[in-house]
């Protein structure tokens, strides 16, 4: 399976080794071109520079092969964003977003 990560910190640069571990073929999206340090130089996904939630950036990442998204910046409006982007514009469905202030986590739940 494809999966975009948008966010190369340590949640989600850690996500993209586990998962293309097991196989899977990843992307990952950052603003920042020096957090893709944090993959290794044995990563062999995508490395894609650009804001997560615009859909240029996204298709460059291979959102539409993709069978899930995470979301995982340190940003709760931008990791908001961006997952609703994937699921609502791109029909994906395993779409997963970390929020850290539980007001708006209920807001994203419904």
């Amino acid at each position: 399976m494809h999966i975009v990560i948008m966010g190369c910190g340590r949640v989600g640069s850690t996500l993209a080794q586990t998962l293309e571990q097991q196989g899977h073929t990843v992307a990952v999206v950052d603003q920042d071109p020096t957090a893709f340090r944090r993959l290794g130089a044995g990563f062999g996904g995508r490395r894609v520079t650009g804001v997560g939630f615009d859909q240029d950036t996204l298709r460059e990442a291979g959102i539409e092969e993709a069978g899930a998204f995470a979301a995982v910046s340190s940003g709760d409006n931008s990791n908001i964003i961006a997952a609703r982007v994937a699921r609502e514009t791109f029909g994906i469905e395993n779409v997963a977003a970390r929020i850290y202030d539980p007001r708006r986590a209920e807001v994203y739940q419904r």
